[in-house]
């Protein structure tokens, strides 16, 4: 696994409020979690990272245009990005599936999170 990916990747996450990083499987795994709930996950050896998109279709889309590939072991609504994604394709992956995923959390646990800013 490539360190320096895996820290564009905590450099990002890290900006998003209520961001915390996990390795619930053990052996290596960064799952990135706001309100407990996964939004990026990198694995412990196949490369790159993998995040949710709004549905199915999208994910679908995504992977036929080349911008990433099905996410082993997720729901097919999860595409995987290479390690070579552009750093601001990669970026902008990362925050729509935050934003995802914190939408979906309680209302009154999204009021504990302070305002997302723009990264």
């Amino acid at each position: 696994m490539n360190t320096a990916f895996r820290k564009s990747v905590a450099d990002i996450c890290t900006l998003l409020p209520g961001s915390e990083v996990s390795d619930p499987w053990g052996g290596g795994h960064d799952a990135w979690k706001v309100g407990g709930k996964m939004y990026a996950c990198i694995g412990a050896i196949d490369p790159g990272v993998s995040v949710k998109t709004a549905d199915v279709e999208t994910a679908s889309m995504l992977i036929d245009a080349g911008v990433g590939v099905k996410a082993p072991y997720f729901h097919k609504s999860w595409i995987k990005l290479p390690e070579t994604a552009p750093k601001d394709e990669l970026k902008h992956r990362i925050v729509i599936s935050y934003d995802i995923v914190r939408a979906s959390l309680t209302k009154k646990f999204q009021a504990t999170l302070p305002a997302r800013e723009d990264i």
